[in-house]
């Protein structure tokens, strides 16, 4: 038999839908869904059919559950003793340290800090009130039906952590840049800068990429499917741990495996796949031994072949290696800040969680290139005094939950490490808010010692609250200057800034330089590559040649692979002093660094809501500087009278740049409504039977309140571009133009 896929999966997910959508209206009431076995108790047996009868007995069963959900503990009481859990090892960690102990010893106790943490707050999501419990399965329908985002190449039958924006997606992404461009590169004086996305191997081979940008992976051996080999060790021991003839014993073997499934290399993971003989868990096939996988995605350059590249993992490296020609346009001065927006790729063992875990990904970064003897920012009192939910390090190791506090503060007591990280923390603060995110569900979460990189003092994740728990959207990181010093010493390009002196100074310098008529002599052709290596060897390097020189009459030298057996006579070094009235200096660099498609996803879950009394009809309460279109345009009905009228206001919003969409369709006005309210269109302009009349006039709906007010035609396009640019308020609106109740006019049959 031929089998139309397509229809197939569309009549199922309309099946699912109906299936779910009945299931939820008997057994999963929002309100009675923490405590089924209240359910009878609390669930009256005579549901009015009245809005406001409804809503009364909602509010009335939510006090009355939290009352019996509590009953003589509180929740801080209920969380007491894993708080407790964490602030012990907390301890354990604070005193290992001062004991100078093994690093293998401290990683060990922060792995189990790590499990006491997710603990703790998968406790604290179980007991957060009713109210807060979010419908994912609605919100996603939504998504999927108005076609803002979906699986990419579905026809096929998609792949995964691929996906494709819709029209409505693709126009709230336009809007989420452009405010991010005006938030951030405008307001700072950024330098704006495109770079390639196709990167060759010697770049990301200096950023390290190539050597550590990795995750362990096993492959079933019949069918190919392959599984993160940390995570599929960590779910089975879980599962075995789980089993109620586990031994004490076994469980606390187990344990001591997932505290340190993290540092695990493949020596070690191979072992442990032996000994538990873990197995597919989709086909319980056989599994292949760990291999490393390279999460980039690998591509030669060019038809030979000869020139290996990569899909970058992120934009920061083209910003990097055109920091020279950065700091010209900038008359060489700092501090500055370049800026980049595009796409990066990850090619992830297990995508998954929609936008939070993607193959192809939008990302927004940011490096501050400032003196690393400077760390101050002028305008950093412009945000200092924010209160901002802060989860720093004591917090974590203390078990508490975040706090708020004043910017200010944390930047004085050294809570965050200088007031040019503080800044942008503020920055992204009201940058996150104002784009829709909630300020009780965003929180900056400090890294621990060990999540941090070497060479980074200080790094915040910007987080938001989310059905899958709390999701890093934004990282802010201070990196030091690590990136740059590692590509000149890859190019012997120096990447450097020069510092004007306030007084000229004298200094020591010791150099080494090549004898080119005896290097040129010995190494012939690569006589160039040793001379170039030599001038940027540093001050302990040319001490240790000059040693092995005296002591053994030679030194072996090795430059990218090639070996050189240096003489005495080889080499000149000098020593003498030198006047200086400038110095060079390494900058150093702040990044914050934006994952667009989670901070959208962040957004939509945080404003997607049910209207009150009527669950059913949802919608999208994205701020109008987000929203997709900014108006719809709707006749009341097919009436040829209302055209002009329409195609009026229609040319009058695109002047103004005002993005609309018109829906002339045969619906009733409160399904069209319905419909743009779902798309998240803030205002909407009605023409009715009222609107034929002179002085010409027409109806403006709030969708957030949905009150309307009329006023002249003439005025609402000027209305409506100041309210989405927000420069007015619908209070304001509201308060100038009188409320509309119903129309006046009514259509004569013919």
């Amino acid at each position: 038999h031929v089998v139309d896929f397509q229809r197939l999966m569309q009549f199922n997910r309309r099946l699912i839908r109906s299936i779910y959508r009945g299931f939820k209206s008997i057994y999963l009431k929002p309100e009675v869904n923490r405590v089924d076995f209240l359910h009878a108790r609390l669930l009256s047996s005579k549901w009015g059919s009245k809005k406001k009868q409804r809503q009364q007995e909602t509010i009335d069963r939510k006090q009355r559950l939290e009352e019996l959900i509590m009953g003589d503990k509180s929740v801080e009481e209920l969380l007491a003793p894993l708080r407790k859990n964490v602030k012990d090892q907390g301890d354990v960690i604070r005193q290992l340290k001062g004991d100078g102990a093994p690093e293998i010893d401290v990683t060990r106790a922060v792995a189990e800090l790590k499990i006491r943490k997710k603990a703790l707050e998968e406790k604290e999501i179980a007991l957060a009130p009713p109210g807060e419990k979010f419908d994912r399965m609605r919100l996603e329908d939504l998504v999927r039906r108005r076609f803002i985002y979906d699986q990419s190449f579905s026809i096929y039958g998609g792949v995964t952590g691929l996906y494709d924006f819709g029209p409505v997606g693709c126009a709230m992404k336009a809007n989420l840049l452009y405010q991010w461009r005006s938030h951030f590169v405008l307001e700072e004086n950024m330098l704006e800068v495109d770079t390639a996305m196709l990167t060759p191997e010697v770049v990301l081979k200096a950023s390290g990429h190539v050597d550590k940008f990795a995750d362990f992976m096993v492959k079933d051996k019949k069918t190919g499917d392959c599984f993160r080999a940390d995570h599929l060790l960590e779910a089975n021991l879980e599962k075995m741990m789980s089993d109620k003839k586990c031994t004490e014993e076994k469980k606390s073997e187990y344990q001591s495996v997932l505290n340190l499934v993290d540092n695990y290399g493949k020596t070690e993971l191979t072992d442990l796949f032996r000994k538990y003989n873990l197995k597919s868990p989709v086909t319980g096939n056989d599994l292949s031994d760990p291999v490393e996988f390279n999460l980039m995605f690998q591509t030669p350059i060019g038809p030979t072949g000869q020139i290996k590249g990569y899909l970058r993992p992120e934009t920061a490296q083209g910003i990097f290696v055109n920091f020279k020609r950065l700091l010209e346009f900038n008359q060489g001065k700092l501090p500055f800040a370049a800026a980049q927006i595009g796409n990066s790729f990850r090619n992830e063992i297990s995508p998954r969680s929609g936008l939070i875990r993607v193959r192809e990904f939008t990302m927004a970064e940011i490096e501050h290139f400032i003196d690393p003897n400077a760390k101050d920012h002028p305008k950093f009192g412009e945000v200092a005094d924010l209160q901002i939910l802060l989860f720093s390090q004591e917090l974590q190791m203390n078990g508490m939950p975040a706090a708020k506090t004043r910017l200010g503060d944390a930047v004085d007591k050294g809570m965050i490490a200088n007031n040019v990280l503080g800044y942008f923390i503020g920055r992204i603060f009201m940058f996150m808010t104002k784009m829709g995110v909630h300020a009780d569900k965003l929180r900056f979460r400090q890294h621990l010692d060990n999540e941090m990189a070497h060479y980074a003092s200080d790094c915040w994740d910007a987080e938001c609250k989310t059905s899958y728990g709390w999701v890093e959207c934004v990282g802010c990181a201070d990196r030091s200057c690590f990136d740059l010093t590692n590509h000149t010493k890859a190019t012997k390009e120096r990447l450097v800034a020069e510092k004007p002196l306030s007084e000229p100074k004298t200094v020591d310098v010791l150099e080494v330089q090549a004898v080119k008529s005896v290097v040129g002599k010995a190494f012939k052709k690569d006589s160039k590559i040793l001379s170039e290596h030599l001038q940027f060897l540093t001050e302990c390097d040319i001490n240790e040649l000059e040693k092995a020189l005296q002591d053994n009459g030679q030194f072996e030298m090795n430059v990218n692979g090639t070996m050189f057996n240096l003489t005495p006579e080889m080499v000149t070094i000098k020593r003498y002093q030198k006047t200086l009235h400038v110095e060079e200096i390494v900058p150093s660099v702040i990044e914050p660094s934006f994952g667009i498609g989670r901070i959208m996803y962040s957004i939509l879950e945080h404003n997607f809501k049910c209207r009150e009394g009527d669950e059913q009809r949802t919608f999208l309460a994205l701020p109008p500087l987000l929203a997709p279109y900014k108006c719809s345009v709707l006749p009341l009905s097919n009436n040829p009278a209302f055209t002009p009228f329409i195609k009026q206001l229609s040319n009058a919003l695109r002047e103004f740049d005002v993005s609309h969409k018109v829906d002339d369709s045969s619906g009733s006005i409160g399904r069209r409504y319905a419909r743009t309210d779902e798309i998240a269109i803030p205002f909407g302009i009605t023409v009715d039977f009222d609107s034929l009349n002179n002085p010409y006039s027409a109806t403006l709906r709030d969708r957030d309140t949905m009150t309307q007010i009329r006023a002249p035609i003439s005025d609402l396009p000027t209305v409506v571009r100041d309210l989405s640019l927000s420069r007015t308020t619908w209070a304001a609106v509201a308060e100038k133009y009188p409320k509309f109740e119903q129309q006046e006019s009514v259509a004569r049959k013919d």
